[in-house]
C-alpha cells in the first residue's frame, strides 16, 4: 500500500530548504521502517551527502551504486528516502516466496529479479514494469560485494544499462565511502566479516550527474511497433556492454573523489581474480 503523495521542496531544520521530489510517493511500511533504521544508522555513522541536485525531480530513473558493505543498501536508501524516493532494490525472486519476508518486500515496493533464468530480458521484466509505472530502482551493476582488494568497483553486469537504453531513462551513478569501515570484510580469501561501531565514522555519499549514454541510444525506428519487453531484447548486446563501462567509469570517478585517490588502471574481474 502506498502512502499519500506530497509535493514540492520542504523546509528542513533551521528553516533550510532541502531538495525534494515534486511528487513524493513512499510506502507506509518504508516510512515506519525509516523511523527505526535512520536513527540507528546515525548512531554508527555520520552521513554526508553531495550531488542531490543531480537526482531527477520527476519521472523514473535508475540508481547505480558501488557495493563495498552489507550496510551500504541503507547508506544509499537514506538520502533517496529523504529526497522523496521510495528506495526500491532488485531482490532475488526466491525471497518473495518466504512467509512474512515476502510480504514485507512487496509492501515496501521491492522488485523481484529472476536470476536463475537464462533469459536476461525476462529477469528484468518486473524492474521494467516498475519503471514504466514511474518508479525508480536501485541496481548494483557489480551484482555482489566488490572483491577488489582495495575496494574499487569491479566489472559490471549490463542490466541497468539495458533498462536505461531501452526505456530512455537517466542513470544516476552513486559512490559511497566510509560504511565499509563500520561493517566490512577482509581482503583475505575467507573474507572474514567485521563490525566496528566505534568510533563513529563519517560516511560520504556522492550522486553524480546522469551518465551520458547518448552514444549508445537506441534508434526509435528499431523499436517501433515492438512490445515493451521486446524493447529490452532489441538493445544490441554491444551497446549494453559499452554503456555499462561508461556507468562503471562514472561510479569509479565519484569514488576516487571521495577517497582522494587515483583508481587503478584496470578493473577487477572476479572470475579471473585479477584486474584487467
Amino acid at each position: 500500500m502506498r502512502s499519500q503523495t506530497s509535493s514540492g521542496p520542504e523546509v528542513g531544520r533551521g528553516g533550510k530548504r532541502r531538495l525534494r521530489r515534486d511528487q513524493v510517493d513512499i510506502t507506509r511500511l518504508v516510512r515506519l521502517v525509516a523511523t527505526v533504521v535512520i536513527p540507528t544508522y546515525r548512531l554508527l555513522g555520520k552521513p554526508v551527502y553531495q550531488g542531490l541536485e543531480n537526482l531527477p525531480r520527476t519521472g523514473a530513473f535508475v540508481v547505480t551504486p558501488n557495493h563495498t558493505s552489507e550496510l551500504d543498501p541503507m547508506t544509499v536508501a537514506m538520502p533517496l528516502y529523504e529526497f522523496g524516493v521510495n528506495p526500491t532494490f532488485l531482490a532475488k525472486d526466491s525471497l518473495f516466496k518466504i512467509p512474512v519476508l515476502g510480504t514485507i518486500l512487496r509492501r515496501t515496493a521491492q522488485v523481484p529479479v529472476h536470476r536463475g533464468t537464462a533469459d536476461s530480458v525476462k529477469a528484468l521484466a518486473a524492474a521494467q514494469e516498475h519503471l514504466a509505472s514511474g518508479g525508480s530502482v536501485i541496481i548494483y551493476p557489480e551484482g555482489t560485494l566488490t572483491r577488489d582488494p582495495e575496494q574499487w568497483p569491479m566489472h559490471g553486469f549490463p542490466g541497468a544499462a539495458r533498462l536505461a537504453l531501452a526505456m530512455n531513462l537517466p542513470v544516476i551513478p552513486v559512490a559511497h565511502w566510509g560504511d565499509e569501515q563500520i561493517l566490512g570484510r577482509g581482503p583475505d580469501p575467507k573474507r572474514k566479516r567485521w563490525f566496528r561501531p566505534l568510533p563513529r565514522k563519517t560516511v560520504r555519499v556522492a550522486f553524480g550527474p546522469a551518465v551520458d549514454l547518448s552514444a549508445w541510444a537506441v534508434d526509435t525506428d528499431d523499436v517501433a511497433g515492438l512490445s515493451a519487453q521486446q524493447w529490452l531484447s532489441a538493445v544490441p548486446h554491444g551497446k549494453t556492454v559499452a554503456a555499462t563501462h561508461a556507468i562503471m567509469n562514472d561510479i569509479t570517478g565519484l569514488l576516487a573523489e571521495l577517497r582522494g585517490e587515483q583508481p587503478p588502471a584496470g578493473r577487477w574481474d572476479r572470475r579471473r581474480a585479477e584486474r584487467r
